[in-house]
């Protein structure tokens, strides 16, 4: 039914070429460490641009949630009022049904 295609090889030309390997020596540099000055542990401080930062993108992630809930909202809220709609209609073909008789 469906057969894959398998893709031929083509005709060997019988030239072989081999790849050059140049050897190499691998040597370890283990370089003289200076004596580093330890300096005492400060805590870092935020900066005015880094609270900055934060205010703005907690501000960004309260806008974008409460636009998610606003537009779920609103579609809860046509849903409810075409669900209505449809009631009505419903309502009044069955009203003027019982009338007929």
């Amino acid at each position: 039914m469906l057969r894959p295609k398998i893709p031929t090889m083509p005709t060997p030309t019988g030239i072989v070429t081999r790849p050059v390997v140049e050897p190499t020596a691998i040597v370890q540099h283990t370089p003289a460490q200076a004596p580093v000055a330890v300096a005492p542990a400060v805590p870092a401080r935020p900066t005015p641009g880094t609270a900055l930062a934060l205010v703005g993108g907690g501000t960004a992630v309260v806008l974008v949630v409460g636009a998610v809930l606003v537009s779920m909202l609103l579609a809860v809220a046509v849903t409810a009022a075409s669900v209505a709609v449809c009631a009505l209609v419903v309502r009044s073909l069955i009203a003027s049904e019982h009338k007929r008789r």
